[in-house]
């Protein structure tokens, strides 16, 4: 067992900072080192005994939340947990957060139903523990803490949204799609890898680990940098060539088959390997609906989610690849694919876009 990974909480309401404490501290490996109502109590604070994370709020009193994440990530660089109520009008500032350093983005859990609760504090509790594993401003951190999950923590796998592949060879098809799966570290990645495309790729499905109300703004972001058309994914859309579509936050996607035509259901349900969405349903409903006429890419985030999806996705013959250590801000998702033998290539990030223009070439 490692060290615990201790965190300071930074957020100007009292309650919120008690409940942060409360839901941190049900994880026997993390240790909330202290908190502070503001920047410059923080700073203090940090001058005195540098933490492992830290969580910050975006809107402060003396200075907000992402000067104060550019100060630090330009003199201290640690990583950061963005913590915000924020919802749609908030989304593009969370944005500039990720592009100024931060390493991942929850919201503040609300007290209310029990299950609801559990469940965005398990969301907390891994993305803070995902966060000490990352790598920032180029360096790794020492590893801090359990690299998985608390054991205590029910887990379910693929099998509670859909059942397994049936092994039977997929008829081949025109199109191409491709399924990526990503977290910690992947919202950047992914806007580089998609910059990359051009405006024919082949349709692309992607699994981003994040909270709900959010996807949508990172969709068009992406959408107005990218060659490609980026959305959120809606229930039945198609998945077309130049076309992105993106999990929303809180619900599965899984890609769907009618004939030659391929579309995207999005459900509701449990948390599967802790997330939802997961990129384990995803690649599971790819590997049943697409078999060799997919291609799997799974890239930086930490655990396990997609490593079994990715397998099941490499025997239906769909061709897989994973984003290399050296790139990824955590290696966690890639490692675990890796490990299974469900990876057929390992690249770095910037080869990504071309591993999928070539596959396209040879379909």
């Amino acid at each position: 067992m490692g060290k615990k990974v201790r965190v300071l909480i930074i957020d100007d309401s009292a309650s919120v900072r008690q409940t942060l404490t409360a839901v941190l501290q049900q994880d026997p490996d993390i240790e909330v080192m202290g908190s502070a109502s503001d920047p410059f109590m923080a700073a203090r604070k940090i001058a005195e005994d540098i933490p492992d994370v830290i969580t910050l709020d975006v809107e402060m009193p003396r200075m907000d939340g992402i000067t104060f994440l550019r100060k630090l990530m330009a003199q201290h660089p640690i990583p950061v947990v963005m913590c915000s109520s924020l919802t749609e009008t908030g989304s593009e500032t969370l944005l500039q957060a990720l592009e100024a350093g931060a390493v991942d983005i929850i919201l503040k859990p609300k007290i209310g139903a029990a299950d609801h609760l559990a469940e965005s504090g398990m969301r907390i509790r891994e993305v803070v523990k995902s966060a000490a594993q990352a790598r920032v401003s180029g360096a790794r951190r020492p590893s801090a803490g359990a690299a998985g999950s608390s054991s205590s923590n029910a887990r379910l796998t693929a099998d509670a949204m859909l059942p397994p592949p049936t092994g039977r060879a997929m008829a081949k098809t025109t199109e191409m799609v491709v399924c990526v799966g990503a977290s910690t570290g992947g919202t950047e990645a992914l806007r580089e890898m998609l910059e990359a495309l051009p405006a024919n790729a082949p349709g692309i499905v992607i699994v981003q680990h994040m909270p709900e109300k959010f996807t949508a703004a990172f969709a068009k972001r992406l959408n107005s940098l990218c060659e490609v058309e980026v959305k959120e994914a809606v229930d039945g859309d198609p998945v077309l060539r130049g076309h992105v579509l993106i999990a929303p936050g809180d619900q599965h996607m899984l890609l769907e088959r009618q004939g030659a035509r391929y579309y995207v259901s999005v459900k509701t349900g449990p948390l599967v390997s802790r997330h939802r969405p997961s990129v384990d349903v995803l690649f599971r409903s790819a590997a049943r609906a697409a078999g060799g006429n997919a291609m799997g890419v799974i890239m930086t985030g930490m655990g396990d989610d997609g490593a079994r999806g990715m397998e099941e996705m490499k025997q239906a013959g769909a061709f897989t690849v994973a984003q290399d250590e050296a790139t990824s801000i955590v290696f966690g998702m890639p490692k675990e694919a890796i490990a299974r033998g469900g990876v057929d290539r390992v690249v770095p990030l910037d080869q990504i876009a071309r591993e999928i223009l070539m596959a396209q070439a040879r379909f």
